[in-house]
Parts: C-alpha cells; sequence; structure tokens
C-alpha cells in the first residue's frame, strides 16, 4: 500500500511539473506573439508570430541537414563528400581504395583524365618525387623536399593548436610550412618544419612604427635557421583587390603582438602594397628583400588577364634574370578564406584551371623555366587535383583547405566567426580544447605523404619516372561535347 501511495505521489508531482512547464511554455509563447507582431524589422514574424521563426531555425539549421543527409558525394560546394571523404581517409594513413565503381561523372566538362601507358615503368625503374633548388642566385637557396606543401594560413586566422598541429606535422612529412600574412609566431618554428615568410600588404611581422617595411625586422626573421623563403602576398584568390580581414574579436593579446597592432581591433590590411605602384616596383621590391634576407623571394598573386604578366615577363627580360623573382604562386580565383566580401569570393580572379597553363606557357616563352618556379594553389586538395596542375606547369603545390581537412574541418562554414566547432579557426579556449596537436599532427603528416605518394602512383600509371615528368599529353579534359581532347592541344 506505501508504494502505491508513493506512485501517486510521483505522478501527481510529475503532472504537477507538466501543468508548470506548460503554463511556461504558454507565457513564453504569448509574449514572443506580441513581440513579433510589435516588431518592424521581420515581415514573416510580424505577419506569422512564433511559427515563423521556425523559418529561421530551419534556415540556420539547413546547412547541416544538405551536408549530412540529402547531398550526394559529388554534389557539395566548396569541396563535396568525396573530397573530404578521401582527405580524411589518407589523414588517418588508412588504405585509401575504393570498391564497385568511381562515382565521379567523368562527362563533365573540364574533368582531367589521364593517359594511361601501353606499358609504365617497373616498380625498380620509378623514382620518387626528387628534391628542386629554388632561388639559385640567392645567397642561401632553398633545397624544397615535396612537390606538396601547406599554403599561407595566418596566426589570427587560425588558432594556436591548429599552427602547433600544422608545424609539427609539416617537419615530419618534409613539406614547407607558409605563415600566411599574420607574421612569425613561436607555433610555427616549435615544430621544426621549413617556413616561408609571407609578407602581407600591411607587412604584418616585419613593419616598422607606420606600418612599412622595416629591414631590421626583416633580417631578424631570416635569421631563423627554419625560414627558408620570403613570399610578397600581391593577392589571394578568394578576395583579389581585398587585404586580410581578421575581425576584431580574433585579435587577442598574444595574436596583436605577433602582428604588431593594438589588441581587439580588427585587422584589415590594405589593399595592395604602398611602394609597389607597378611591375618595376615589385621587381625592386623583390629585389631588395632577397638583398637584406639573402633568401629566395618570389610573390603571390591571383591572374585577371594575359596581358599584364606579358608585360612582367617582358620586363624581368629587359633587366636580366638576376632581377627576376625566385618563384610565383599562382591562386586561382576560387581560392578559399576565412573572411572576403560574397562578390570578390564569387566572381573576380582567374580560375587555376586556366591561369596556370596561362603563367606557365609565358615563363617558357621567355626562357625562364629554370630561373622561375611555379607554385599552385586553389582547390588542389586530391591526388589528381595535385597530378593536373604537375601536367599544366607547376613545379609546386600547395594547399591550405587540404590541411584544414586534415586537421578535422567540417566545413561548418564559420571560419569569421570565431566559433568554429573543430578548434581550427577559433580562439575560444573552450572550442580549441576539441584540437589535440599532439595527436592532429600525425594526420596532417599522413595527409601530405598520402597526396605525394598517389601522385606517384599516377605519374607511374602515365609512364614517367617522377611526377614532375609529367606533361601535358599525359592529361586529357573533356570537352563540352563530351569528347576529351589533349591538354597539349588545348594549350600547346
Amino acid at each position: 500500500m506505501g508504494l502505491m501511495q508513493l506512485a501517486a505521489q510521483v505522478l501527481e508531482l510529475l503532472a504537477l511539473v507538466f501543468l508548470f512547464l506548460l503554463g511556461l511554455a504558454v507565457l513564453l509563447a504569448a509574449a514572443l506573439f506580441v513581440v513579433d507582431r510589435v516588431q518592424a524589422g521581420d515581415a514573416i514574424r510580424r505577419n506569422y508570430p512564433v511559427i515563423g521563426r521556425f523559418r529561421h531555425i530551419f534556415k540556420a539549421l539547413g546547412e547541416f541537414f544538405r551536408q549530412y543527409f540529402f547531398a550526394m558525394d559529388r554534389e557539395e560546394m566548396p569541396f563535396n563528400r568525396a573530397q573530404r571523404d578521401w582527405v580524411g581517409r589518407a589523414a588517418r594513413g588508412g588504405g585509401n581504395t575504393v570498391a564497385f565503381g568511381s562515382t565521379r561523372n567523368l562527362g563533365i566538362t573540364g574533368t582531367p583524365i589521364f593517359v594511361n601507358a601501353a606499358f609504365p615503368p617497373l616498380d625498380d625503374q620509378f623514382a620518387h618525387t626528387q628534391p628542386m633548388l629554388i632561388g639559385p642566385d640567392a645567397r642561401q637557396p632553398y633545397l624544397a623536399r615535396s612537390i606538396f606543401n601547406i599554403s599561407g594560413m595566418s596566426f589570427g586566422a587560425l588558432s594556436r593548436p591548429a599552427v602547433q598541429a600544422l608545424s609539427r606535422g609539416a617537419q615530419k612529412a618534409g613539406v614547407w610550412l607558409n605563415t600566411g600574412e599574420g607574421g612569425l609566431s613561436p607555433y610555427h618554428l616549435e615544430g621544426g618544419a621549413d617556413i616561408v615568410f609571407q609578407i602581407g600588404t600591411a607587412k604584418y611581422g616585419v613593419r616598422d612604427g607606420k606600418g612599412d617595411l622595416c629591414d631590421d625586422r626583416l633580417r631578424e626573421v631570416a635569421a631563423q635557421a627554419q625560414v627558408k623563403m620570403f613570399e610578397i602576398k600581391l593577392a589571394q584568390g578568394a578576395k583579389p583587390g581585398k587585404g586580410g580581414i581578421l575581425p576584431a574579436e580574433k585579435v587577442t593579446p598574444e595574436i596583436a603582438a605577433t602582428r604588431g597592432i593594438p589588441e581587439g581591433q580588427a585587422s584589415i590590411s590594405p589593399n595592395r602594397h604602398r611602394e609597389a605602384d607597378d611591375f618595376g616596383d615589385l621587381l625592386d621590391l623583390v629585389a631588395h628583400v632577397r638583398e637584406v634576407t639573402g633568401k629566395p623571394v618570389g610573390f603571390k598573386t591571383v591572374v585577371g588577364s594575359a596581358q599584364g604578366l606579358r608585360v612582367l615577363f617582358e620586363l624581368i627580360q629587359g633587366r636580366g634574370g638576376d632581377d627576376a623573382p625566385d618563384f610565383i604562386a599562382i591562386d586561382g580565383g576560387e581560392g578559399g578564406t576565412g573572411a572576403s566580401p560574397m562578390p570578390l569570393m564569387d566572381l573576380v580572379g582567374m580560375s587555376i584551371r586556366e591561369a596556370l597553363p596561362l603563367v606557365a606557357d609565358l615563363r617558357d616563352e621567355f626562357g625562364l623555366r629554370d630561373r622561375i618556379r611555379l607554385i599552385a594553389s586553389g582547390k588542389l586538395v586530391n591526388p589528381g587535383d595535385v597530378a593536373w596542375a604537375l601536367c599544366a606547369g607547376a613545379d609546386f603545390v600547395v594547399s591550405a583547405r587540404g590541411f584544414m581537412f586534415s586537421l578535422g574541418c567540417i566545413q561548418a562554414m564559420k571560419c569569421n566567426r570565431n566559433t568554429c566547432p573543430t578548434g581550427i579557426t577559433t580562439h575560444d579556449p573552450r572550442l580549441q580544447r576539441g584540437l589535440v596537436p599532439e595527436e592532429k599532427f600525425r594526420k596532417v603528416a599522413c595527409y601530405a605523404r598520402g597526396v605525394v605518394h598517389e601522385v606517384e602512383t599516377i605519374a607511374h600509371s602515365v609512364g614517367v619516372g617522377e611526377p614532375r615528368q609529367m606533361r601535358r599529353k599525359h592529361v586529357r579534359i573533356v570537352q563540352e561535347n563530351g569528347k576529351s581532347v589533349p591538354m597539349n592541344e588545348l594549350y600547346p
């Protein structure tokens, strides 16, 4: 009898709690009804109080549902599930074979199809990728070991543990790590990786009190043995003509000190270098940085037209090879970033698929193939992308988002909000806790090695001894009529 009474009391209590919560919900709904009906900023909520709020909820969750439940493997943008899954498997160091058949539509215009050799080299006739010298005329040339390296991502855009993992992973895989425009932090150096120091338009890390380039700071950076090259950033693919954007909430005391800027204020870089009004000034700047640092110097840009770059190469030819940049990094208009105006992200800058062959042809036309190395960037995250770039004329390929995926990026598209759920692009300590550099660096290294290994597999298949021996004749490009044409016929 006592148990029955106790059960009855529990049920009565639960009923009271339910009624209380129901009453609270009714009061909350009534309050929201009044608020929605009175407000004038949202027509849907004004006409459909309370219920109209579900539209915003579903809209916010739509990206999540599309990614995990509705999109097919090859449908998503900017990177589809098949691309991300390949990176994930490579980063785990597991097998990257698939079964049954390809899910890729090989009839889409622009698809590269590699030309397999009837009699490819045997295993003992095939070599791994060989190191390549950059900056033969610099006092300290750089012998770069890998064809695939980490593109510019600054400390600030990335979190501390993300930079730490990239630094350690780059060292383990033998690839270089580009600092991005945010300066050189201790976290870039702690892993022991080769470093490419990027000089952005704001000169973060190498600026004086007025924001101008400071030779003494350049020498301090160059004195670090790990810093192998300097890259002058003219533009990046996601925002040509616009400088870097770091929201104020990301400018922590540590990041402010690294960059040499005020804490807690948005960090907006100028849209170009003030000392470079034309290509002549640019070559002067390259020569100056190379003289001060003694190390190879090049620049990163986005191609808008062939004519402008022809002027550059004509100027180099007139001045002589000594004034040439040691490398040119070409970023495609499809490149990504943490924050960019949508019109620039969507509409400005030539795709890497068009720009790279164009620049390679100009370089070779002016006899500078052995003097200027070409670095390709812009959504090149899988082995097929890298192999295509080498066929098109690149000497090296760099990736930013591919390495972000190796760190665990889920393409949440929150890079500019300081709320990245994986801890990669946030400075919220609670979210950073999820990214453990001591574990993630292994995935960075595995991904880099996996890409190189499978590019070597493609090179082997087309019949050459190592990846840089691939040429345009080794890849066909699908045309609008569904037929493929050898790339060397499209770009003789």
